[in-house]
């Protein structure tokens, strides 16, 4: 806590004076144009990821950047989609895995899940990536990682369970938002787009 509170006091005295006709503006305003759906992991910071300022994303994050699909008594995930669609009125959503996901790399080596109950019941909403019941076309070519292997699988699986929300799916037809899946590779800083029909990965262009 110690570094948090330290953290606080650089952002008061120095972050915060720099950027305060921003936050002026956002006290009032609150009108991001994308909803940002990534994995809880540490690791992943969708802002700094995307040079995004404050204001531009709506973001949720879960464990395994999972998007259950829509169901009856929703949940937080779903009211967070809701929101951000109805409300907010975003144009854009990403679905963004990563690489060395410790969610996806449990699935793809069988861990002992026991001990961890809430964590296995939270993982059947990635059953969609799993090699025999992932659509085809959905692993990508050449790619002998099994763990980068399920993450893509994975987010073109969320891609689909997002399709479901009643919210996303009246706004996509009416082409008032687009969906995107994205892998983060913590170690190269490099993100690729996946084809939601092969799976296939290209580099995020502008």
């Amino acid at each position: 806590m110690h570094d948090l509170a330290a953290g606080v006091k650089t952002f008061q005295q120095e972050v915060f004076p720099a950027k305060a006709p921003l936050f002026a503006g956002l006290a009032g305003r609150h009108r991001p144009t994308t909803l940002f759906i990534s994995c809880s992991d540490a690791r992943v910071v969708p802002e700094l990821i995307t040079h995004s300022e404050p204001g531009e994303l709506f973001v949720i994050r879960t464990v395994g950047n999972l998007v259950p699909a829509h169901a009856p008594g929703g949940d937080g995930v779903a009211s967070g989609i809701e929101y951000a669609v109805e409300v907010l009125g975003v144009t854009g959503i990403v679905v963004c895995g990563h690489s060395g996901c410790g969610a996806m790399t449990a699935l793809a080596d069988g861990h002992e899940m026991t001990a961890l109950p809430m964590t296995a019941g939270w993982l059947r909403h990635a059953e969609a990536a799993r090699p025999d019941t992932a659509p085809e076309g959905a692993e990508p070519d050449g790619d002998a990682d099994q763990v980068a292997a399920w993450v893509r699988r994975n987010v073109i699986a969320q891609l689909a369970n997002l399709a479901t929300h009643p919210s996303v799916a009246r706004a996509l037809r009416r082409h008032a938002v687009s969906l995107h899946g994205w892998v983060y590779d913590i170690a190269t800083g490099t993100v690729e787009e996946l084809d939601p029909a092969s799976g296939r990965p290209e580099p995020v262009a502008p």
